[in-house]
């Protein structure tokens, strides 16, 4: 729909193709000017192109520019919204967010182009307890009102946004929570204009609004007319795939941290965290690394938490290679009654993916039955912390097949303990070795920079997977170490200067390369030594 005057840096305005008006612009001021000379042979080709394709979206007009008369910008203009209500253009204006360039733009074709709640397709929606679904329109007179989105503001504290789909929704009235089968008490409505809101009396079919300290409502829930319940279906959050590790700048902050985590969590459907069962971190979840820093003030500004980002750590795992059999004893004498217990056990690794076994064959009766639940219990716990880097292992299956027990000072936990020492020796004698994670990512990328993605994901110890067409982009599709792509995102935003992107997701788990598994090795050891020293 335009063409930019100047690009990167130097961008400074557009021209208008269907008016062939030039537009430049200082600071937030945009004025027309006269179209640049340099220029004249180029807007006129973007130009007929354009012509020709709205032209061709409408029987009419086609008849009229092939006869060679001349269409009006109006006639464009009618056409062009026409083919975009019925789903055949998606119009495009250039400009830069940054800088606030092309958005007079931008909202002109809005307004212009883009259908009304009038023009929209119908909305899905399900009845309560139902997978019944049915459509609702703007047109209907019944109230559907879908809260996309929750905000803390530190006056008034929650607020909830939305937007009504049918029938209207007024200042001061009650309105049923469809998801929560609860009534809800709705106070003042507003509009919202940037950190400004405007009281209104009501909102109609279209409108987009917000309402204060809601009891019951949430990110997602619909209020509708109690007789008429229906759910408006949800669109999916954006996959968060890119992840930092969270760290709490003081033990105050930290005290806090997860409460205002959960605020935002609730306010930024693109954000999500957890902690990680495996390194114990907190991890947060974004649509990329300047998702989280935006995040992370908001953190300090809204609920005054401050949080630092980092690197999160790796679940590595560990297994065996080899097999051993050992015997592990805890024996003790204090005096008194004393401990007693006796296994001999036998590990032997299992197929990646095949988790951990324990196996019962003893004979005999050499370990009494009733101990061997403790002897299994030991050897479980035994292998949530590794021989080799702490981490904990996989893929192994363990059998007990012999022991020996005490009358008097044999017990449960003597037996416990006996299978934690049996399972740490036999895994020191059974060639113990660290797995990493293995994740199956997916880029979307302009041809021209395909090469330099594929040799970068090599250069990763990716295995590329296959390569294909996606309409005029191309997808690479690689299984990649995590230790490798931890930050990705940044590494991607530089080969294909934000013209690319990516998902990625667990596949398994592979054996480490031995180089690589030493450094990790290393690492343990010393950060095991300083917690020593400590």
């Amino acid at each position: 729909m335009t063409l930019p005057l100047g690009e990167q840096s130097g961008l400074r305005g557009h021209v208008d193709l269907l008016s062939r008006q030039a537009f430049v612009q200082d600071g937030a001021k945009t004025t027309p000017t006269d179209l640049p000379a340099d220029l004249e042979d180029a807007v006129a080709e973007a130009r007929d192109q354009l012509v020709e394709a709205i032209a061709a979206a409408d029987e009419s007009l086609m008849e009229k520019y092939l006869e060679d008369a001349e269409l009006t910008a109006e006639e464009l203009r009618q056409g062009l919204r026409k083919a975009v209500l019925a789903g055949e253009f998606v119009p495009v204006v250039a400009g830069s967010a940054h800088r606030c360039m092309g958005v007079t733009a931008l909202l002109d074709l809005v307004v212009g182009s883009l259908p009304s709640p009038l023009d929209a397709a119908p909305l899905s929606a399900r009845k309560p307890d139902s997978e019944e679904t049915v459509e609702i329109s703007a047109t209907d007179p019944s109230l559907a009102a879908l809260v996309f989105k929750t905000m803390s503001d530190p006056y008034v504290g929650k607020l909830s946004l939305f937007r009504v789909v049918s029938g209207s929704l007024a200042t001061n009235s009650t309105a049923y929570n469809v998801n929560q089968g609860q009534k809800e008490k709705v106070g003042q409505l507003f509009t919202v204009r940037g950190e400004k809101q405007f009281p209104v009396a009501k909102l109609n079919a279209g409108d987009l609004g917000g309402v204060a300290k809601l009891d019951v409502t949430h990110t997602g829930d619909t209020l509708a007319d109690q007789s008429r319940p229906v759910m408006v279906a949800v669109p999916p959050p954006p996959d968060a795939f890119y992840s930092a590790s969270m760290h709490a700048a003081s033990r105050a902050d930290e005290e806090r941290l997860t409460t205002a985590l959960a605020r935002l969590d609730e306010e930024d459907r693109g954000f999500t965290w957890r902690r990680d069962r495996d390194t114990g971190e907190l991890v947060a979840f974004g649509l990329g690394q300047l998702h989280l820093e935006i995040a992370m003030a908001r953190l300090k500004r809204k609920f005054g938490v401050e949080c630092d980002l980092g690197r999160p750590k790796i679940a590595y795992r560990e297994t065996v290679r080899g097999s051993a059999r050992v015997q592990g004893r805890h024996k003790k004498q204090t005096g008194g009654r004393g401990q007693f217990g006796d296994v001999w056990l036998r590990v032997e690794p299992l197929p990646r993916g095949g988790g951990v076994e324990f196996a019962d064959e003893v004979k005999g009766g050499s370990v009494p039955h009733n101990f061997i639940p403790a002897v299994e219990k030991g050897v479980i716990d035994a292998m949530r912390e590794g021989v080799i880097a702490g981490y904990p292992m996989v893929d192994v299956k363990v059998t007990l097949d012999d022991g020996s027990s005490h009358p008097v000072d044999s017990s449960e936990l003597a037996f416990k303990l006996a299978g934690q020492i049996a399972l740490r020796k036999a895994a020191q004698e059974a060639g113990p070795v660290l797995l990493e994670p293995i994740v199956e990512v997916e880029v979307v990328t302009p041809e021209e920079v395909l090469g330099d993605i594929m040799g970068d994901l090599n250069g990763k110890r990716g295995k590329i997977q296959g390569t294909e067409q996606r309409e005029s982009l191309q997808v690479v599709k690689a299984l990649v170490p995590l230790a490798e792509v931890a930050s990705y995102g940044a590494d991607l935003r530089r080969m294909a200067q934000g013209r690319a992107d990516f998902t990625m997701k667990f596949s398994h788990y592979e054996e480490m390369p031995a180089h690589l598994a030493d450094q990790v090795i290393a690492a343990y050891k010393r950060d095991k030594g300083e917690s020593a020293d400590e």
